[in-house]
């Protein structure tokens, strides 16, 4: 999307092994990445061994000596968690400039969270046992709540997870459907942004 970051601090949460690291990694930025699981961190600090890799619930955080941060990304966690509305609030008390959230939702226009039961023993599954499917409405104005702008791309990556058309539900074949979110302290100016939550969105060139 084109929202730069080099050299900013960045806390990564829910990182499992840290796919998505490389690319703050690239950036030069001052990362530190968390993880719930022991084996999650385990193969962290072996793929990581220069970075900050930290234990972090996010069913009950703790405050991180390193923050508050520039950036932090969070992508894949909110709907393995059982408690987002607070897991959002500890991010937003976290983040100087930036939160990037990705998270699967749910179709429907009102505010729900819908929480759901998940295998305990699946590492890529809820730490708790408990996640979540919230609409893209209660994330959306959960993040109003605690930054000043709100914005969601106005395309969407090109997988099948992630719908165009979020007013018809049926076209949408796959069996989870995702989203992407900005939640920023200061105005940004991007043409792939839109302040409004859209009910189309077009595929990412």
């Amino acid at each position: 999307m084109r929202i730069p970051v080099a050299g900013m601090s960045v806390l990564e949460v829910g990182a499992g092994i840290g796919d998505h690291t490389h690319y703050y990694i690239d950036r030069g930025c001052a990362i530190t990445i968390t993880e719930a699981r022991e084996a999650n961190l385990a193969s962290l600090r072996r793929r990581y061994p220069h970075l900050d890799v930290e234990s972090l619930d996010m069913d009950s955080p703790h405050p991180i000596a390193s923050g508050p941060f520039d950036v932090i990304h969070c992508y894949g966690l909110l709907y393995h968690l059982g408690k987002p509305a607070e897991a959002l609030t500890f991010l937003g008390e976290n983040t100087t400039k930036m939160l990037f959230l990705e998270t699967c939702v749910s179709f429907g226009e009102s505010e729900e969270i819908n929480l759901i039961s998940e295998p305990q023993s699946d590492l890529t599954q809820a730490y708790s046992a408990t996640g979540c499917r919230p609409t893209r409405s209660w994330v959306f104005n959960r993040l109003r709540a605690l930054f000043a702008y709100v914005y969601v791309p106005t395309t969407q990556p090109c997988h099948a997870e992630f719908p165009l058309d979020w007013s018809n539900m049926k076209e949408h074949t796959a069996r989870l459907q995702r989203a992407v979110f900005i939640a920023s302290r200061h105005e940004l100016e991007n043409e792939f942004l839109s302040t409004s939550l859209l009910m189309r969105q077009t595929r990412h060139p």
